[in-house]
């Protein structure tokens, strides 16, 4: 299936229906998918890192979940697969997908999915509406970054700190100095570095593209990202994709903060859920922020994040659609 969850796209397989092994998996993957092409113009990925991501789900072990959701983040221009971290954007589709596939039975007019994240260990819950036993994906709920309306999807987390580095705050501080840059460092479901956009000489109100387009911007960037994920105990952080960077500025529309996240060399056109719960948690911690609700402003709106760190929860809303189902053919391997 192919479904839009969140401000993403991707495709969602049964576990089942792909190798067991990693290499033949990800093999496959790369050849459906039609990296590596910075168009993916032979495959079905959609030329963007936002629109090149894989969902396998299957039923979970784990007495605590209903399903076991491995996020795969194929790389658009070159033959790479990563786990590193998951995908908050496309784990909203992880419930509609369990009960369209039969993994889960839904009965009434609600139902609930818990969803253990493989990259990580954590758990979350996605909680969406059904109809004869079947996702309701149609409604009145928007999200920013996502034309019209659809079904109210909330999507909670649950023990998120040190999903990937070794605590909420890995250095133990708030902010550290990093390659000559305040910053925090901070994993709340995703490494993130946590930045003033006014320090690296931009506004942080700037298009996408734009940053993008600023060749030394990207090295400094690059530069504090390896600093970073020295500091939180990732190692060499070259090939990975985490830490994310988050440059932010003052709030422009009414929110509590305005961002830019490089994920991470390409610039979000908004943000991902699992980034923004991580900046939410930054915040509070930080002390810039009172309440149990952060808006997070990013280029094409905002997305409201609950967080209570103390019991370790935080929940987002969002939706996700069904957009086709049907039988992928990959690249035979023979034009590889």
């Amino acid at each position: 299936m192919v479904m839009r969850g969140g401000t993403s796209k991707g495709a969602y397989f049964l576990a089942s229906d792909l190798p067991a092994d990693p290499a033949e998996r990800d093999d496959l993957l790369l050849r459906v998918m039609g990296s590596p092409d910075p168009r993916q113009i032979d495959g079905i990925g959609g030329g963007h890192p936002l629109t090149s991501k894989v969902a396998v789900v299957s039923r979970s072990p784990d007495p605590e979940a209903d399903v076991d959701y491995l996020f795969l983040q194929v790389h658009v221009d070159e033959a790479r697969v990563s786990a590193a971290q998951p995908c908050g954007n496309i784990l909203a589709g992880v419930g509609p997908f369990a009960v369209e596939r039969g993994l889960v039975d839904a009965a009434g007019s609600h139902t609930s999915v818990r969803v253990r994240m493989v990259n990580t260990g954590a758990l979350a819950v996605v909680s969406f509406p059904v109809s004869g036993g079947r996702p309701v994906y149609a409604g009145d709920t928007a999200i920013s970054g996502v034309p019209g309306r659809a079904a109210r999807i909330v999507v909670e987390f649950r023990d998120t700190a040190g999903s990937v580095a070794s605590s909420l705050l890995p250095t133990g501080n708030a902010v550290d100095s990093v390659d000559g840059v305040a910053a925090t460092l901070i994993d709340n479901g995703m490494p993130v570095v946590l930045a003033e956009a006014d320090d690296f000489g931009v506004t942080g109100y700037e298009a996408p593209a734009s940053l993008e387009a600023m060749s030394d911007l990207s090295v400094r960037i690059h530069g504090l990202r390896l600093a970073a994920g020295k500091l939180m105990g990732l190692g060499d952080v070259t090939a990975a994709t985490v830490p994310k960077v988050c440059l932010i500025a003052p709030p422009r529309a009414g929110g509590d903060v305005c961002t830019r996240m490089f994920i991470p060399r390409r610039v979000h056109t908004g943000i991902g859920v699992l980034a923004a719960v991580t900046v939410a948690a930054a915040l509070v911690t930080r002390g810039a922020v009172t309440g149990d609700t952060v808006r997070i402003e990013h280029p094409t709106g905002f997305l409201d994040v609950v967080i209570d760190l103390v019991a370790g929860r935080s929940a987002v809303v969002s939706t996700a659609r069904l957009l086709l189902e049907g039988r992928a053919f990959p690249r035979p391997v023979e034009s590889v």
